[in-house]
């Protein structure tokens, strides 16, 4: 059922399909690690791990910022290896100057960054935990594709689904640290694997007094969403 949410050529796009496409250029031994938030979901969902790669998260502690951290210091614990970092774009602001330590040190770091200028895990959590409608959780859009140009690493970004393929090649061609930005879809509804009846209850008190709900909508009345939230 994940991978009906995995479509490539939708507009937005899909964090589900940027996941996947980025999970699928990963060398054998890459040591991948996450931030907290949607982007943990967005790897444990769409990432397929294999024999040979290590995988680093923050678990219930749930720390903001961390994925970064985890990723250059797998890259100075194990020389050699190819280091990969899935996060969200709040986490990322919150530690951004520290990209510069993986340019200084040549670190061969590949970061993905979800950018939907919101934190979105906080916004469902508003929803479906309190009934409350998403307040507070909107961004102040950076461009991270220019900041690690900035810091003397490479940049790329990712706005249209046919730029997918190309671009992910392009950054994976490239050597030493990269930072990857994929703007994909606010919208797009970050579903836990079981949707307790309080939860459910909760969404639907909190959704039509939440901005851009009319998206939601849209997005929940597709799979696995409407499954999830008819279970």
């Amino acid at each position: 059922m994940m991978r009906q949410s995995e479509d490539m050529q939708a507009q937005p796009l899909k964090p589900q399909a940027i996941a996947r496409a980025f999970g699928q250029r990963l060398a054998d031994d890459t040591v991948l690690a996450t931030d907290s938030g949607q982007n943990t979901e967005l790897a444990a969902r769409h990432v397929d791990l294999r024999s040979g790669q290590a995988f680093g998260v923050s678990g219930s502690l749930a720390s903001m910022a961390c994925g970064l951290a985890y990723a250059i210091a797998a890259g100075i614990a194990f020389p050699g290896r190819p280091i990969a970092a899935i996060v969200g774009d709040g986490g990322f602001a919150m530690q951004l100057g520290e990209f510069s330590t993986a340019v200084r040190y040549k670190i061969p770091l590949k970061v993905l960054v979800i950018k939907n200028n919101m934190l979105n895990q906080i916004a469902w959590e508003q929803m479906m935990f309190l009934g409350n409608p998403q307040f507070g959780c909107e961004l102040q859009p950076i461009d991270f594709a220019m900041a690690a140009e900035a810091m003397g690493a490479k940049g790329f970004r990712i706005e249209r689904a046919d730029q997918i393929e190309t671009v992910l090649d392009q950054a994976f061609a490239t050597q030493g640290p990269v930072v990857i930005e994929a703007l994909v879809d606010a919208y797009e509804p970050l579903m836990p694997p079981k949707m307790p009846a309080d939860y459910a209850k909760n969404f639907r008190q909190a959704l039509p007094r939440t901005p851009g709900h009319e998206r939601i909508e849209e997005n929940i009345a597709r799979e696995p969403a409407k499954s999830m939230m008819d279970a």
